[in-house]
């Protein structure tokens, strides 16, 4: 196991947060996706209300990423800066919960979350939109290079097929 993984997975441990092996794929994407000093502040699981796919949500010191590692369709990585996203709300029904986080025109519904769980990551992410923006790890968005390094990184370690790779790359490219 990577040390970067060891490290993410003491996090947790810390946070007391126990992923399920159906979390495991995400999970051992992360050191991929976290830079090297950024501090996951909560994580929960559940699936995505769109797609059905097991998913986690974390909430970093930076900001909250959905990440779906789908056998057949790679990774997914969406990302979000606390500064965007306008309101996250929880609901419970019997034994879990459901969380919706409404980010610009974009509406992120996840279900199948354990109750306590979902009610401390939505503390945790509007304690995050609470504070000034100078209090947030201040990172300017990743510039083009740098996402496609990450992308170049992300197949080398073999979590992207050069399919996927080449899609992504022409996703940001199509930016320039």
């Amino acid at each position: 196991m990577g040390s970067r993984l060891k490290e993410i997975k003491e996090e947790l441990e810390k946070l007391d947060i126990n992923p399920t092996i159906f979390a495991r794929k995400e999970i051992h994407a992360l050191p991929d996706i976290l830079s090297v000093d950024e501090r996951i502040a909560y994580l929960v699981e559940g699936r995505n209300k769109t797609t059905q796919h097991h998913i986690i949500l974390v909430a970093t010191d930076r900001r909250l990423m959905f990440v779906d590692k789908e056998f057949m369709y790679g990774l997914t990585v969406e990302d979000y800066s606390y500064t965007k996203i306008s309101s996250i709300q929880y609901e419970t029904a019997m034994m879990l919960a459901s969380i919706d986080i409404q980010v610009s025109d974009d509406l992120v519904e996840i279900d199948g979350v354990g109750k306590y769980e979902a009610k401390l990551f939505c503390e945790k992410v509007r304690d995050f939109m609470s504070r000034p923006e100078e209090y947030i790890k201040h990172t300017p968005e990743p510039s083009h290079l740098d996402q496609l390094e990450q992308l170049g990184r992300l197949k080398e370690s073999g979590i992207l097929s050069e399919e996927e790779f080449n899609e992504q790359k022409k996703k940001i490219i199509d930016k320039l």
